[in-house]
């Protein structure tokens, strides 16, 4: 009789937990909701997310108010998000492919792993390398060359310490025996003004950052990293024949313990936001590749982004490098 009561009282708490669930799901949300943007303002990250919040409000029946917390190769506000914000859905944070390299870099006081809980992948940047319009490198091959023939002359450009933009750069030159030297810079303004003073020959930046500059006409595209070719119709590292190749995929996560039906709910109207034609649109707009994943795939894709990532970045820069080199 008492085993009975104990399995009674069990299926009772379970029948509880489902219907408040549900209740939960059909719910949430009863207020706006705040997105992190790891990235600076009007920078690749911000020109992307600003727009999907107003897209993915729609779907959730309140505003997604987007907040800039940059630093740390975009680490700091999804980290801060883990360490801070209840796990009610109502505090998400984008995340980028610096999340999985960074604890291979410096030592951080989060787990990619354990510290939050996926929600859904998004997209992905395309990245390329640009030289001046009237540069002599009309090919890769041309840059490769010279870099051959003119050892430790050819300077690029890129972003942070362990950017895609920088690794990519470094896989490229160790796959095809040049030296490729990267000068850092903190923006596309001063990259551009950089390029066109002659003290670095290309820059290693995402297509989506790029893009006024090519439009206008005065960079040309010699590649894109990856096996997609963008409207301006450079080859791509595959079609070349590289073995090098990469995207700066994304997607939205909460702080850890949240509820399966807030992330159901969150994800399925984040999913119903890239149904949306707006949404085609602003990906054609910035020149990115689509990337949806469950929150199922996104857990599993994170597990192996660790060691993916952990190799990359034992065969460029090595382990444990910092971000400040």
């Amino acid at each position: 009789m008492e085993k009975l009561s104990i399995r009674c009282i069990f299926l009772a708490a379970c029948v509880l937990a489902l219907v408040t669930g549900n209740a939960l799901a059909q719910s949430f949300p009863t207020k706006p909701l705040t997105l992190i943007c790891p990235g600076t303002p009007s920078a690749a990250l911000d020109k992307y997310l600003r727009p999907f919040a107003q897209i993915a409000s729609r779907y959730l029946g309140q505003s997604v108010l987007v907040v800039n917390q940059p630093g740390e190769n975009q680490t700091v506000g999804p980290a801060t998000m883990a360490r801070t914000a209840r796990p009610d859905g109502y505090t998400l944070s984008m995340l980028t492919i610096n999340a999985f390299r960074v604890p291979h870099m410096v030592r951080v006081n989060w787990d990619p792993l354990k510290d939050f809980t996926y929600i859904i992948g998004l997209a992905e940047f395309n990245l390329g390398l640009v030289v001046k319009s009237d540069s002599r490198f009309k090919s890769l091959k041309d840059l490769v060359d010279y870099s051959k023939t003119n050892p430790g002359s050819f300077r690029y450009g890129s972003r942070a310490y362990g950017f895609t933009s920088h690794l990519i750069m470094e896989d490229l030159g160790h796959k095809v025996g040049a030296r490729l030297l990267r000068v850092p810079y903190g923006g596309t303004a001063e990259l551009a003004e950089a390029l066109n003073s002659g003290s670095i020959l290309a820059i290693s930046d995402t297509i989506t950052e790029l893009r006024p500059h090519l439009d206008a006409g005065a960079l040309r595209l010699l590649v894109t990293f990856g096996d997609r070719r963008s409207r301006w119709n450079a080859p791509t590292s595959v079609e070349l024949g590289l073995d090098v190749s990469a995207y700066l995929p994304f997607g939205i996560v909460g702080p850890k313990g949240m509820e399966p039906a807030v992330i159901k709910r969150l994800h399925d109207a984040f999913n119903r936001a890239l149904d949306d034609p707006e949404y085609d649109e602003l990906l054609k707009r910035l020149d990115m590749v689509d990337l949806y994943k469950s929150s199922e795939d996104y857990a599993e894709w994170a597990v192996d982004q660790i060691r993916f990532q952990r190799a990359l970045i034992e065969r460029t820069i090595g382990l444990g490098r910092g971000l400040s080199n």
